[in-house]
């Protein structure tokens, strides 16, 4: 397996020689509007759409928040045979975004990608920060790869790992992500992440979504501190950065 992070919540992943991309982030740095509020970028992408080149799915976790669709990736998604997502992203977005429903599972090449939950706040606020999804990637003599999304809660973390765990590489979304929107994070922290992975049992751990947005309250720093005793089991990528794993 093959990872290359271009930045944010977006990397490349090459398994099986199946081709997936990571909630498409491809624009500049700048202020992004949500409702009556503004996100804002603070780095862009190590490269774009072009680079990242042909994809045969995108494992959208969500696409209501700019820092994990934004305009530039919307455009991508034209690009692309398959994405798989929300059902509300689904009926938002149209073709090619088809819904992925926790437990269902979808044949790409040799990569099952089957979806699974994803808490993106404190319990009792999907009203507030909408559906979103998680994924496990499996597949004959291929790693079992879990994506969290935009997941904060180590309960979804749990029963994720009673169904697929032990696996073999955690693609975790940290950060400790938090707006006035709500009253806690909306990301795992960097020190959850850790527990997450320990749950899970993971052989790999490669954290995403941990810096490039101002509404992130942990970066590089807390991540490379938490995870000090995880010696070469974690991959903490540059962007641009690209990862073998076995």
């Amino acid at each position: 397996m093959e990872i290359r992070y271009v930045g944010g919540p977006t990397a490349v992943l090459e398994i099986g020689g199946v081709r997936l991309l990571t909630d498409p982030t491809f624009d500049a740095p700048g202020d992004y509007p949500i409702g009556d509020r503004a996100l804002t970028k603070t780095a862009g992408p190590a490269f774009g759409p072009e680079e990242a080149g042909p994809v045969d799915a995108v494992l959208l976790s969500h696409d209501q928040h700019p820092d994990n669709l934004d305009r530039a990736g919307r455009a991508y998604l034209a690009s692309v045979p398959l994405v798989l997502s929300t059902r509300s992203a689904a009926e938002r977005l149209g073709a090619p975004v088809r819904a992925l429903p926790d437990g269902e599972s979808v044949e790409v090449g040799r990569v099952r990608v089957t979806g699974v939950p994803a808490q993106h706040g404190p319990d009792g606020t999907e009203h507030l920060v909408g559906e979103v999804t998680g994924f496990v990637l499996s597949g004959e003599g291929l790693p079992t790869v879990y994506v969290s999304g935009d997941n904060a809660s180590l309960d979804v973390v749990r029963a994720v790992a009673e169904r697929f765990g032990p696996v073999d590489v955690a693609v975790l979304f940290a950060g400790g992500a938090r707006t006035p929107l709500v009253d806690g994070f909306l990301t795992l922290t960097s020190d959850d992440a850790v527990t997450a992975a320990e749950i899970l049992r993971a052989r790999h751990v490669v954290p995403l979504h941990f810096e490039h947005w101002a509404h992130f309250t942990q970066g590089r720093d807390t991540v490379e501190r938490s995870f000090a005793g995880f010696g070469d089991r974690l991959r903490l990528l540059a962007p641009g950065d690209v990862t073998q794993l076995s």
